[in-house]
């Protein structure tokens, strides 16, 4: 081999072993890159893992919280007004309330010294509720005449059911039918003359219940006691009033169609009053019978009153009869006087709806809303009524009302037209006639009152 051969050959044999060692230290670098490469995402995963497990664990403690709180409540407004109410409806709030715009005109003679006038008669917004399932809560003050009175705050537990129920707080006292009756329900503007004997609201509790889905309802209630159309908030003697009533459908469960509607009832009230007893009024807010300086109540006082009603179809009949027995005494020039004059009072009143809808002892709604365009109108009713009041001649005898001033005896007659433009608005005009034996200087007859009157009415 010559000497130059050998040299390229050696320098083959060089080149070759250094590409390989180039190669080697390249393989090295890409090995070293990879893995801290692999290094870095392997902490980018575990910082993954730690940010999902956090996710996870703060979805969990929201579905838990989710779950404590249950399901959402219920918010909305409807017929019956606002209201927001848990989703298993053991809690409930509703707020509602109605107005009654009236106005009154005297027409003839008793426009003397009598004033017409524009006037609200009730003014009231009504928050109720449910709170657990069973118990029940009902507020309503009254902003009429811009004066603050507070008319129902009670509460009713009804942890049996309808068949036992325990009421406590302020409310009607169950006695006089016509009282009971809403007045947003009122078939005339004014409750009749038996309402001037019959206790408005009072403080205590009752036992009450409904057997059979309304067959018969009982109530039987220890009240502070109430003077003759009063309410009070306090009492101002040791007696108390036992009221119990007894009110039946007889035939609400039968196929007798015609007396489904019939309901009957009686009630009563007994106990031991003092104080000052109530005057008499008209439907026009007229005193027609006052008791005199000095008089008082004394000792006990009974009150009776049978009642009844019959709604069938588009026809209402309405009659209550209320007998009161009191007794009072005034200081006399030989001593106390006492005497135990009696009083009682009637009423009948019926009514129709033209426009066929069906009368109830809760109002009418009417089958078409008031809507011009549409060609529909609401419902229209017509009602009559006969009612009268008297004063047992004692309270004359002795001196505890004066026969020049007071009439012994009212008796009135009401046409009323209702116009139902829903179930949320009313327009009603009465006409009534009123007029009385005695309460007229030298035994003269008191002038008889005529009265034209409206009311407005906003219920929701």
């Amino acid at each position: 081999m010559s000497r130059k051969a050998g040299f390229g050959i050696a320098v083959a044999l060089a080149a070759t072993l250094g590409a390989n060692a180039n190669a080697a230290e390249t393989s090295n670098a890409e090995l070293l890159e990879r893995v801290k490469k692999l290094e870095d995402q392997s902490v980018y995963v575990k910082d993954l893992e730690q940010e999902v497990q956090l996710l996870k664990r703060q979805l969990e403690v929201k579905d838990e919280a989710e779950a404590s709180k249950g399901p959402a409540p219920v918010i909305g407004a409807g017929p019956d007004g606002f209201f927001l109410q848990s989703a298993d409806k053991n809690f409930v709030i509703k707020f509602r309330g109605y107005t009654q715009l009236d106005s009154r005109f005297f027409v003839g003679d008793s426009n003397k010294g009598n004033t017409d006038t524009f006037i609200f008669r009730r003014v009231r917004p009504i928050v109720e509720g449910t709170v657990g399932g069973w118990a029940d809560f009902k507020i309503m003050p009254d902003f009429a005449n811009s004066q603050l009175v507070l008319q129902d705050a009670y509460t009713n537990l009804r942890p049996f059911g309808p068949i036992a129920q325990l009421q406590i707080g302020k409310y009607k006292a169950p006695f006089g039918l016509e009282r009971l009756q809403s007045a947003t329900a009122l078939t005339f503007i004014e409750r009749g003359l038996p309402t001037n004997l019959v206790p408005n609201r009072d403080l205590g509790f009752q036992l009450w219940g409904e057997v059979g889905g309304g067959l018969l309802t009982y109530q039987l209630a220890v009240m502070n006691g109430v003077t003759d159309g009063g309410s009070a908030d306090s009492d101002n003697n040791d007696g108390k009033d036992i009221i119990a009533r007894v009110f039946a459908h007889p035939f609400v469960d039968t196929t007798v169609e015609p007396l489904q509607g019939l309901g009957l009832g009686v009630a009563a009230t007994w106990g031991h009053e003092t104080g000052t007893p109530s005057n008499y009024k008209t439907s026009g807010q007229q005193t027609f019978f006052s008791w005199a300086n000095g008089t008082s109540l004394d000792n006990d006082r009974l009150r009776i009153s049978p009642q009844a009603y019959w709604y069938w179809g588009p026809f209402g009949l309405l009659g209550e009869y209320v007998f009161t027995s009191t007794d009072v005494e005034r200081p006399g020039a030989v001593g106390t006087v006492s005497a135990g004059p009696d009083a009682n009072s009637w009423q009948l009143a019926a009514s129709y709806v033209l426009t066929g809808e069906n009368a109830s002892y809760r109002g009418v709604t009417p089958r078409e809303n008031f809507a011009p365009s549409k060609g529909t109108w609401g419902a229209f009713e017509l009602a009559a009524r006969y009612d009268e009041l008297s004063i047992d001649q004692e309270a004359f005898d002795k001196g505890f009302a004066n026969p020049n001033a007071s009439a012994q005896q009212a008796q009135g007659a009401t046409l009323g037209v209702n116009w139902y433009m829903n179930r949320f608005l009313k327009f009603v005009v009465n006409y009534e006639h009123t007029w009385f034996d005695g309460g007229a200087p030298n035994g003269g007859d008191r002038d008889a009152e005529d009265l034209i009157s409206t009311r407005f009415q906003l219920n929701y």
